[in-house]
């Protein structure tokens, strides 16, 4: 069982959303000492509150682009570790509020950026962004790290700027210095917990339950769905690696396997006969410009740590509706939760120069 969270003391920004709620609680049953800095909960329901994340953590609301409110923050908890997750995450909503988009994207990095070089304690700062900060050419093969940044649609291409204010610090800052920077690229998330606007398991459990049909607008797009453990196991095993080791630092894709990337509706069609009684129909409603194709080429992080994705895409909508289900009835989330991180940690052992690790809740 890996101990190296017991006892850091651990930066989330964005832990009220669906990914930085589940962060921190892996990140508190491993024993780390938690400190959040976020909005309220941008939803309601939200996991945030159902999970009862709040508790047993220091939790900060502020707005990441208040840098003298987040300066405060550091200085009062000196973390070691800083997941960056705050962000403005929704393509649609980007096109409706592009300002916004790009305060809270480019200078909410630049600001935790800011924060990280002067406070001096943090050892290993991992910048969450997206698999679409790759310029798209709607081809059928994965983007590598070394590819052109350039989104398209101000969500983005506000991703793709992070990119590059964290590579400017990193060449400005950073280099030869004790702290240790990578860029994660994540595909789809998907899993219990999420009631964003706009994304499709979300908007699949509101169809469920008002008993209608799922509206799907874009059901031939190929996107790297995949298990929101997926991605995060990546941040801690990245996080970690790059605290003893800098030279692990550096730009990470993580997504699925090949035979997992499937279309929007094959997804919604996988929700709608794990859920029951359920159907979906295909509807345009606008909203701007979405890549119709995009994949993502995982070589770098499995020849790097050896690390694989576990769950296929079948499971991963299996454990999101077992979520869904257990809440609905009114059961006990947080010990699903536990369950499911339990199950994936267990199974999880990356390869890193010919030792194995195995990380564990």
């Amino acid at each position: 069982m890996s101990d190296f969270y017991y006892g850091k003391r651990v930066l989330v920004t964005g832990h009220t959303g669906f990914k930085g709620s589940w962060l921190c609680h892996i990140l508190k049953s491993r024993g780390a000492i938690v400190t959040g800095f976020a909005l309220k909960p941008p939803t309601e329901p939200s996991l945030f509150k159902i999970a009862r994340v709040g508790e047993d953590m220091n939790s900060v609301v502020g707005d990441i682009r208040d840098f003298d409110a987040l300066r405060a923050v550091f200085k009062a908890s000196k973390p070691e570790i800083v997941f960056h997750l705050a962000a403005q995450p929704i393509v649609r909503e980007s096109y409706k509020n592009p300002r916004y988009t790009y305060e809270t994207n480019v200078i909410g990095t630049v600001n935790v950026l800011e924060c990280i070089r002067l406070c001096g304690s943090v050892r290993s700062f991992v910048n969450v962004t997206t698999d679409k900060v790759y310029f798209n050419r709607e081809w059928p093969w994965g983007y590598r790290e070394n590819d052109p940044l350039d989104g398209f649609d101000p969500y983005s291409n506000s991703k793709s700027c992070s990119e590059l204010v964290t590579g400017s610090y990193v060449r400005s800052y950073f280099s030869g210095s004790d702290t240790a920077v990578s860029t994660v690229r994540a595909g789809n998330v998907i899993g219990g917990g999420d009631f964003a606007s706009d994304r499709i398991i979300p908007d699949c459990v509101r169809a469920a339950l008002e008993n209608k049909s799922v509206v799907v607008r874009n059901p031939s797009s190929v996107r790297p769905y995949q298990h929101v453990l997926e991605a995060l196991y990546a941040y801690l095993l990245i996080a970690e690696r790059q605290y003893f080791e800098p030279e692990y630092a550096g730009s990470y894709n993580v997504g699925p396997e090949e035979s997992d990337c499937v279309t929007t509706g094959e997804l919604v069609q996988l929700f709608c006969d794990k859920w029951g009684g359920l159907s979906w129909i295909s509807r345009q409603e606008g909203g701007g410009h979405e890549a119709g194709f995009l994949k993502l080429d995982c070589s770098k992080i499995k020849q790097t740590f050896g690390w694989r994705p576990l769950w296929n895409i079948e499971t991963a909508v299996e454990k999101a509706v077992e979520w869904y289900r257990c809440w609905q009835g009114g059961g006990d989330i947080q010990g699903l939760m536990d369950e499911q991180a339990l199950e994936y940690a267990e199974n999880m052992s990356v390869g890193v120069k010919g030792e194995v690790m195995c990380l564990r809740v």
